[in-house]
């Protein structure tokens, strides 16, 4: 569906028509004079897979796919019992 523009004195005027063309799947860019300043999209139904979410971020062209898989790589380092959680902490600053 394309994206639709409407003012903000319409939109308010009309919220409730709006939210219905949304949960129809329609999206609307409100403007103010004539700039835009919000968008009103359907929320996802459903979460998406870790592999989906992935894949849009491939498609979209803000990742790299990996081309290679990832082979034996070494052990995790033996840390003691809460000193990552302590090394977090002060990395935060808290």
């Amino acid at each position: 569906m394309k994206t639709k523009r409407t003012g903000v004195r319409e939109a308010k005027a009309r919220l409730s028509q709006l939210l219905r063309d949304v949960q129809r799947g329609q999206e609307w860019v409100i403007t103010e004079r004539g700039s835009p300043v919000a968008r009103l999209s359907p929320i996802a139904r459903r979460s998406l897979s870790l592999a989906d979410r992935m894949r849009r971020l491939e498609d979209s062209g803000l990742v790299e796919p990996l081309h290679r898989e990832v082979q034996n790589l070494p052990p995790p380092l033996p840390v003691k019992e809460g000193l990552a959680q302590k090394w977090l902490h002060e990395d935060r600053g808290s």
